[in-house]
């Protein structure tokens, strides 16, 4: 997920002859990106069990995550006009690495703010990254096939977003979440159980560590490939941007997405082994199907674009996939599985259609239309603490009424665009 706040000014031949290794190396960041933000998913219900948290207690590692998107988008941008596209990633990636080696600190300690603390700081670096790799990849080609090339590089992020449950779940949730009751262990005993079940945080992060400074250097050794120019956007930009209904109601829509789809990613291990006898374990095996539908319908998603008009590609799917989320909380077993699992097909397109119809039209001022959606991402720390507080005190089943209400706002605004309403208008 997440779009720049830089004014583009490409040198055409230059970026064309450096397109297909600067592209390449943009869907590698896509899919580590992915990988990354998904692996969070895998520590939810191991904090929960460790910490003995309720729902919406554990959601604060969505909300600490996504915060940093709300907090970092503005720096990034100033920064992506400082150091350019190529450099910029390369910072990022070594944040993410930072934020990893975090965990294992935050391990030794076996405290569940220093966990928050290095999701922060993981978050951070990711921000960094998409704020300079998705206008990126949407400006390395032929404008007419932004839509088409954006779903393509998502459809590599959702490689990623699809192999980190199988990873997660293989080193993190192989031993399971059912811990002693903490009310039974004393204050001692149940600090030294903490800090030895938090141990299993370690390796994973500290292998994601690796290879994205493996990236970075990377990045470091092609620094140098022709690439757009950036420039940093200014406030006033932005205010200019926001009256447009298409770009603001936009946001709004990137706000509820991103909301909808990390509630339903963060709480699926634990809706999975509420409706059946799955441990954790196996629970968190099944996550994987779920990313690696939204891997194949952006690959799918990239190819009806050539045959549809993306407005009507968006509100479809929307709109699917709140029936696909409210027949889930009315159905159990294999049922309720199969419909929650099969909402990451229909998720697949909405992201980078909901970018770059927002930004649609916009001419110059299309970058800072990219900066107010890079904020809109924040919905991410919001509507799953909604989501938690309606599981703490209506069930876990109910919570997921409200992800289909987002659902229903995104299928609004896709029929909105297709029908006229928001019609395109010439920025001035």
């Amino acid at each position: 997920m997440n779009p720049t706040l830089a004014t583009v000014q490409a040198d055409a031949p230059a970026a064309q002859s450096g397109q297909p290794r600067v592209l390449s190396l943009v869907f590698l960041m896509f899919f580590a990106w992915g990988f990354c933000t998904v692996l969070v998913d895998t520590l939810i219900p191991k904090l929960k069990a460790v910490f003995a948290l309720s729902y919406v207690e554990v959601m604060l590692t969505q909300f600490c995550f996504f915060l940093a998107y709300f907090v970092i988008s503005l720096p990034a941008g100033w920064l992506l006009g400082r150091l350019g596209y190529l450099r910029t990633i390369m910072t990022g990636l070594l944040i993410m690495a930072g934020g990893c080696m975090l965990f294992t600190p935050a391990a030794a300690l076996g405290v569940y703010p220093a966990f928050l603390g290095a999701l922060f700081i993981l978050a951070t670096g990711i921000t960094i990254v998409q704020v300079a790799a998705n206008p990126l990849a949407a400006m390395l080609g032929n404008p007419l096939r932004a839509h088409a090339r954006l779903t393509l590089a998502q459809g590599f992020n959702s490689v990623g977003t699809m192999l980190a449950p199988l990873f997660g779940s293989a080193l993190i949730l192989a031993g399971g979440v059912a811990l002693a009751d903490p009310g039974s262990l004393s204050a001692v005993a149940l600090s030294a159980l903490r800090g030895h079940e938090a141990h299993v945080f370690q390796l994973p992060f500290t292998l994601v560590a690796v290879v994205l400074g493996a990236l970075a250097l990377l990045c470091w050794i092609v620094k140098r490939a022709p690439a757009p120019a950036a420039a940093p956007a200014s406030t006033e930009a932005y205010r200019r941007v926001l009256r447009h209904p298409r770009l603001s109601l936009g946001a709004l829509s990137i706000f509820l997405y991103v909301g909808a789809e990390v509630s339903i990613g963060s709480a699926m291990v634990n809706f999975l082994m509420a409706g059946s006898s799955l441990d954790a374990h196996h629970a968190g095996k099944l996550v994987s199907v779920y990313w690696g539908l939204a891997m194949l319908g952006r690959f799918i998603g990239a190819r009806l674009l050539r045959h549809m008009p993306a407005a009507a590609l968006l509100g479809s799917c929307a709109m699917i996939a709140a029936l696909m989320v409210s027949g889930s909380t009315m159905f159990t077993g294999t049922t309720a599985a199969v419909m929650v699992l099969a909402i990451g097909l229909f998720n697949s397109v909405m992201f980078p259609n909901i970018f770059s119809l927002a930004i649609e039209g916009l001419g110059e001022q299309a970058a800072s239309g990219s900066g107010v959606l890079c904020l809109a991402i924040v919905g991410g720390a919001i509507v799953p603490l909604i989501f938690g507080y309606v599981a703490d005190h209506a069930g876990l089943v109910s919570a997921y009424f409200v992800p289909a209400v987002c659902y229903l706002w995104i299928a609004a605004y896709g029929l909105m665009l297709g029908k006229g309403p928001l019609r395109l208008r010439t920025a001035q």
